[in-house]
């Protein structure tokens, strides 16, 4: 099946192929390859220097033929190929997974001819609905009590305790303040020694049995600790090796929480009692709770509403979006100053586990996106300008522009129809919470 397609200035024709995957071939008319050779060339001629002309006013044409048409192109369609790949997309209607297989063809367009390419893509499955309206499913009742009141009432007093120093022998929850030098086989080793170093018994923070062979110890006593490196430890060259300790104990503090009154509800938190103070946690862990509820239950009813639905999704479209999934966390993960080799190490897994980790939530996450997109198709749901203006409120603040200047960027980074796909989606997750009906909270164990 082939559909040919004319939308603004690329023409598209769409080729279904086996296994959720389409064939997209896109021509780009003569005009738009000229407009983007002027652009190339005059970016180049920035840098020209040609004489009888100053740099960087050397006209497009004059550097065409000094560089080279073939030389031009290649540089444009270099710049300009992600710009035309995404107008193909959008123009062809479909919803790209996994990366493309890109073809160019042999021959460059001439003088005056179109530029053409195609793609060859997975996309997303289609669903057959079953019913979606009405669904039953289980839902969770806010239960903040005073289990869990408490455990926050102690997190607080965590925050507000003090150490004081105390005359006694250092206990499990104790801290101690140390001195420290290490040897291996009789020699101080580089990261060995430590000043005025404070640890809490029990911590787990130093090497497994350091910490225990201090307990007991009192201020000013002098111990000597011997432990092992773990096979795996940090640094390699001390890697399973035997170590002794020398350590003088210079102070032990231990820690006072203060009491549960109202003195501390004030200072703690502003409250005039600690009754006022118990009931301000109450609330504020229900409200985050229902919002968490909330969450939980609309992913609930789109599951629902696709074990009703029958949908084929191909073991490739699986592994191309769990890539996608990889992909995005690695992205994220960059920005933190963590790299993909960082992060394999930190995980203990190769990127082939990951992937195949990843494989479920990219099943469930098509089955969802298939549902709704028929769900949205089914009951004409459409968002308008003025819903994506009030959806890009918060971002265009926080980029410090105006909505409507996001909006016009989006629409000219051929970046709208993904955002206004994405509000339609949650238009329709919006109609089946609506429509669902809510049982009871032992109905909603499996949920």
């Amino acid at each position: 099946m082939s559909d040919a397609t004319v939308v603004g200035a690329m023409k598209t024709t769409v080729t279904e192929l086996p296994e959720s995957r389409v064939r997209v071939e896109a021509e780009v008319p003569p005009e738009e390859v000229a407009r983007r050779i002027e652009q190339t060339a005059r970016a180049i001629g920035r840098d020209l220097r040609i004489p009888g002309f100053r740099k960087g006013k050397v006209p497009p044409p004059v550097v065409i033929k000094r560089v080279g048409r073939e030389a031009v192109l290649d540089e444009t369609i270099r710049n300009s190929l992600g710009r035309w790949y995404v107008d193909a997309i959008a123009e062809a209607g479909i919803a790209p997974v996994g990366d493309p297989d890109l073809d160019m063809g042999d021959k460059l367009p001439g003088e005056g001819e179109p530029l053409t390419f195609s793609i060859e893509i997975g996309v997303r499955p289609t669903a057959e609905l079953g019913e979606y309206k009405g669904l039953k499913v289980g839902r969770r009742v806010p239960d903040a009590g005073d289990e869990a009141v408490d455990k926050e009432l102690e997190q607080l007093r965590e925050r507000a305790a003090r150490l004081d120093t105390v005359d006694a022998a250092a206990e499990q929850g104790d801290f101690i303040v140390m001195d420290y030098t290490g040897y291996v086989d009789g020699e101080k080793f580089e990261g060995g020694e430590g000043r005025d170093q404070l640890v809490e018994l029990g911590s787990g923070r130093l090497i497994p049995g350091f910490e225990d062979q201090l307990v007991g110890a009192k201020a000013g006593e002098e111990r000597k600790v011997e432990v092992t490196f773990p096979d795996d430890y940090g640094a390699e060259h001390l890697a399973g090796k035997a170590a002794t300790f020398e350590v003088t104990v210079k102070e032990v503090k231990r820690k006072e929480l203060p009491e549960l009154n109202d003195e501390f509800a004030e200072e703690a938190a502003g409250f005039d009692t600690l009754e006022e103070l118990r009931e301000d946690i109450r609330k504020r862990l229900e409200e985050s709770e229902e919002r968490q509820i909330e969450s939980e239950f609309r992913e609930a009813v789109v599951d629902a509403a696709v074990a009703n639905a029958k949908i084929e999704v191909p073991d490739a479209l699986v592994e191309a979006r769990a890539k996608e999934l990889l992909d995005q966390t690695l992205h994220t993960l960059s920005h933190q100053g963590i790299s993909k080799e960082i992060y394999l190490q930190i995980s203990g897994k190769t990127e082939e586990e990951l992937l195949e980790e990843a494989k479920p939530d990219a099943d469930k996450a098509l089955r969802r996106e298939a549902v709704l997109t028929a769900i949205v198709q089914a009951e004409g749901i459409e968002v308008s300008d003025d819903e994506v203006l009030e959806a890009l409120g918060e971002s265009a603040e926080r980029g410090g522009t105006k909505p409507k200047k996001l909006l016009e960027r989006l629409r000219s980074e051929g970046r709208l129809d993904a955002v206004k796909e994405d509000l339609a989606a949650r238009k329709a997750v919006d109609l089946l919470v609506e429509t669902a009906q809510a049982t009871d909270a032992e109905q909603a164990g499996g949920s």
